[in-house]
């Protein structure tokens, strides 16, 4: 299993670590913590330093109570950062948080590698388009509504079997688009519950019948902490704990704020699988 980055094939056969970089005040772990220049350079060093494959970088915060932003801020607080990124360090692969198209316009042009679309594509109609015109991999997550309807549209016939019908309705669309590299991300936290959270975990592999990248995004989310009766600043362990389970259920990819871990994490599920 591999993607192609801008000519490059990259292979997911391990497992890969994607570290996130928030760019937003208000994310419900990191928010504000990365604002100035020296701050979110010595970020991506460091995430570089502790394995990683992938820098995710976001400048929407998509958790249900943010502060919305148009697009026109969303670009102002990415571009300028995302160039300094890949002046810095040219040959890291980035990938842009964003589900609106001239966003994903914009970082593309600017140099950014992949396209995460937390819709799939549903809040924005021109982004399949565009991605496929620029030939990036797209990570094409599950999402019912906005994210601020998301939480009251937990209601589904069959969790695993409506996400099933989501992915192939969605990929074939992104497919006529000219996208040839998709990642799937099921969504934990987006539309369900903690309950269905966990029911998704537990049947992670049945998303292998397309055959495509599972990239899973779990990292001290309100899955993990409010169920240890803890906060997202101690939902490292439990963090971990599920991811161990996530890799046992054919993740390609961990989205995650702790390199460190996840990369060590992956190394003993690399032996344990050899």
């Amino acid at each position: 299993m591999q993607i192609n980055i801008k000519g490059e094939l990259v292979s997911l056969e391990k497992p890969k670590v994607m570290g996130i970089l928030n760019l937003t005040p208000d994310s419900f772990y990191d928010g504000g913590f990365h604002q100035g220049e020296k701050q979110f350079l010595y970020q991506v060093e460091k995430m570089l330093l502790e394995g990683v494959s992938f820098i995710d970088i976001g400048a929407y915060s998509s958790r249900p109570d943010a502060q919305d932003v148009d697009a026109n801020e969303e670009k102002k607080r990415l571009i300028p950062v995302l160039k300094k990124i890949r002046n810095a360090f040219p040959d890291t692969s980035l990938s842009i948080d964003t589900f609106r198209s001239q966003v994903a316009e914009a970082a593309l042009s600017e140099g950014a590698d992949i396209i995460n679309d937390i819709s799939g594509g549903q809040l924005d109609d021109q982004m399949f388009s565009v991605v496929g015109k620029h030939g990036a991999p797209y990570i094409m997550m599950h999402m019912r509504g906005t994210p601020k309807t998301m939480q009251k549209m937990t209601d589904y016939k069959n969790l695993i079997v409506d996400i099933r019908h989501y992915f192939s309705e969605r990929l074939r669309l992104a497919n006529q688009a000219g996208i040839k590299d998709v990642i799937l991300d099921p969504g934990f936290g987006f539309a369900k519950t903690r309950a269905q959270n966990f029911e998704l975990m537990q049947n992670l592999n049945l998303l292998d019948v397309f055959e495509q990248p599972i990239l899973v995004g779990i990292s001290r989310k309100s899955m993990v902490y409010k169920t240890l009766d803890s906060t997202p600043e101690k939902a490292l362990n439990g963090t971990t704990a599920l991811h161990m389970f996530a890799l046992m259920q054919k993740a390609q990819i961990l989205r995650v704020h702790d390199v460190k871990e996840a990369v060590e994490t992956i190394k003993l599920f690399n032996q344990l699988s050899s």
